[in-house]
């Protein structure tokens, strides 16, 4: 569904990504891990169109996002987007929060909205919160809803930048639940995580990044049993119990 093909960005005159490329078939679930400051969260905006890239293209589906062959209204149609700091609309309730897009970009009624929204809420097991805003809900409840809000507009593919690296340890568990439920379904998804205990749990395969480069790819077991560089085996040897 997804090719990154040899991309490279910069700010200004730093280079944030060499020469990345990687693959994610429908239904996969790819993990993007490494140390901070690696690339992997630039590289997982890029998908979405929320930067630009200078070379390389990345193509959904065959077409092309660089080119412009789909353009970004029509891309995030299809690709939802959680991020690590909610990003929910604060004067809004949380239902309004699942309706206002489906409204205004998937053009469906009021009444379809707001039925969909209550069906991902309860999915989420934020139902009876439906009225609050966001600032009375805690930092899982507030992800959970992102979480929601994104599959109200019923995406092909989701994209986790850290989604949990902003929440209380306590609070991380019941937002992994939900991102493992909707990988076991087979949705088709991309996380950049430090989880390593969900990475093992649901991805398919690993991409570990340093230096805003892709050292490696394997799948998930041969990753994290016989780590092919020797960057990736310092890796979990420091993050691993």
């Amino acid at each position: 569904m997804i090719e990154i093909k040899n991309v490279s960005k910069w700010y200004g005159k730093f280079q944030a990504l060499q020469d990345c490329s990687a693959s994610v078939g429908q239904g996969e679930v790819v993990v993007f891990c490494g140390p901070s400051g690696s690339g992997k969260s630039t590289l997982i905006k890029l998908i979405n169109g929320l930067e630009d890239f200078q070379e390389g293209d990345i193509l959904f589906k065959g077409k092309s996002i660089h080119s412009g062959e789909m353009k970004l209204s029509e891309l995030r149609k299809h690709i939802g987007m959680v991020f690590q700091h909610f990003e929910l609309f604060p004067h809004l309730s949380v239902l309004e929060n699942l309706t206002i897009a489906q409204e205004k970009v998937l053009g469906r009624n009021a009444g379809e909205a707001k039925k969909k929204g209550l069906a991902l809420l309860e999915r989420v097991g934020l139902q009876d919160h439906a009225h609050k805003h966001p600032s009375q809900l805690s930092g899982g409840q507030q992800q959970r809803v992102a979480i929601a809000r994104s599959l109200s507009m019923d995406p092909e593919v989701m994209l986790f930048d850290e989604p949990t690296s902003a929440l209380d340890p306590e609070m991380i568990n019941e937002v992994l639940a939900v991102m493992v439920e909707l990988a076991q379904e087979g949705m088709t998804m991309l996380c950049v995580t430090h989880e390593m205990g969900f990475a093992k749990k649901v991805a398919d395969k690993v991409v570990f990044m340093d230096a805003g480069t892709i050292v490696e790819t394997d799948n998930t077991e041969a990753f994290f049993s016989a780590p092919k560089s020797d960057r990736a085996r310092d890796f979990l040897e420091k993050v691993l119990p």
